[in-house]
């Protein structure tokens, strides 16, 4: 999905997400009402992490004070940067620093938070911890079962939101690659960080990520932990949990509510604001002043540990990565072109399916009312013989194209190098797992 569909789609879904901070706090479940208060009106736009973590009970206390309402417009975090921009919001939440772009220039970005980036999975899950270097091969797509990483026999379903300026997306993705729009070996991808949390819920093998303050008392999913550290507000606070990011306030400086909006800002540095961001598993970004000075040697310790560096060139794609993601951040790269390429003879061989079956559908009269002269007439593979028509059907990569494992590959090879994706060829072959035999044959076209 391109980052455009994915902005039509939160101009197409946001309006449902529209509420004053005390409808927003009525149907979260730690919430607490606020009296009505005088002043402008605020409009603040952004992702679900920072709506939970910072805005909603800092807006409430903002009303209680006396300053005004903010409208909460929690939806994910290019939808808020993009409405702050074009004017049609006054404020932002975001999960990552600015990018660099030409759009983000023009705008402030306040840090205002500390938040813990957690893998999630569903709490039945058994699994007992990750390193990183595990966490980036499974997104990179090198992992892909539970068993790989001492759990059990089972497909790792990596979930992902589909955007990759997505403020959670981009931070991890950062942090374990060195660029934020790293495409990953999602095929699952969703619309914000809540809804990648509603489908983890439903799969006991789901993998993905979210912020500590988002799914805090949430049963029904677990932050697994990393290198041995849990995720906890004290584990964060020390710098031990290594998956630390700071959460962001957006503002743009030639609003017509610019001063209202920075006041807002100003107000996340005092004591109600900081009590308020307390309760929800975040830290005051004051508070953690010494994060902020070893965030830079914290960043080289990742890359080195998982084996990657930082750039700013056009990134390789992922090996299980989908088209569509390749093709959003990295157009012309190898791995896109192949994917390309593969993706344009399925469809071929779909269209050409489908005319025939038109055409044979069209044929007036049963099958014994056709005479056949001779088979030699008959033009294509079907009417070869059984061994001419499997070595032309093998030479043209058709269906009945096949495969047999050697010695080290896995599966996520195999499908590399022939241009397919790892779901399909576990789908292909009735695969339980991703472990593969040398010897095994396995089909590597559509049936």
């Amino acid at each position: 999905m391109s980052v455009r569909l994915t902005r039509l789609l939160s101009v197409a879904l946001i309006g449902a997400c529209f509420v004053t901070a005390p409808a927003f706090a009525k149907s979260h479940p730690k919430a607490k009402a606020a009296a009505p208060a005088k002043g402008p009106t605020l409009i603040w736009r952004g992702d679900i992490a920072t709506a939970n973590g910072v805005v909603n009970e800092v807006a409430q206390a903002w009303e209680k004070n006396g300053h005004g309402r903010i409208e909460l417009q929690p939806f994910n975090t290019a939808s808020g940067i993009d409405a702050v921009a074009t004017g049609t919001a006054d404020l932002a939440g975001s999960a990552r620093p600015g990018d660099g772009s030409a759009q983000n220039a023009n705008l402030t970005f306040t840090p205002v938070a500390w938040d813990g980036l957690v893998i999630i999975t569903q709490s039945s899950n058994p699994i007992s911890g990750l390193t990183l270097k595990q966490v980036h091969d499974i997104y990179y797509g090198k992992i892909h079962n539970w068993s790989e990483v001492g759990g059990r026999d089972a497909p790792i379903d990596v979930y992902a939101v589909a955007s990759p300026g997505d403020g959670v997306e981009y931070s991890l993705r950062t942090l374990l690659f060195g660029r934020g729009n790293q495409p990953v070996a999602a095929p699952r991808l969703y619309v914000n960080t809540r809804k990648l949390e509603e489908g983890i819920e439903l799969n006991p093998n789901g993998f993905g990520v979210a912020t500590l303050a988002d799914i805090s008392g949430n049963s029904k999913l677990k932050a697994i932990p990393i290198n041995g550290k849990s995720a906890s507000v004290a584990n964060i606070a020390d710098g031990s949990y290594p998956l630390f990011i700071p959460l962001y306030l957006v503002t743009n400086p030639s609003s017509p509510k610019a001063a209202a909006a920075q006041s807002f800002v100003d107000f996340l540095q005092t004591e109600p604001a900081k009590a308020a961001l307390r309760k929800h598993a975040v830290l005051p970004f004051q508070d953690g002043s010494a994060l902020a000075a070893m965030d830079g040697s914290r960043r080289s310790a990742i890359l080195a540990e998982v084996g990657a560096h930082a750039s700013h060139i056009t990134p390789v794609s992922a090996p299980g990565a989908t088209y569509a993601a390749r093709a959003a951040v990295a157009p012309t790269s190898p791995d896109t072109v192949a994917a390309k390429l593969a993706l344009d003879k399925r469809n071929a061989a779909d269209k050409l399916a489908q005319s025939e079956k038109t055409q044979l559908t069209g044929v007036k009269g049963g099958v014994a009312s056709v005479h056949v002269t001779s088979l030699a007439h008959v033009q294509g593979g079907v009417a070869a013989s059984g061994a001419k028509a499997d070595k032309a059907n093998k030479s043209s990569g058709g269906s009945g194209k096949t495969y047999k494992v050697a010695s080290g590959d896995t599966l996520s090879s195999i499908a590399k190098s022939h241009s397919v994706d790892v779901a399909e060829l576990r789908s292909w072959n009735h695969l339980k797992s991703d472990n593969v035999k040398p010897g095994q044959s396995l089909r590597i076209g559509r049936d």
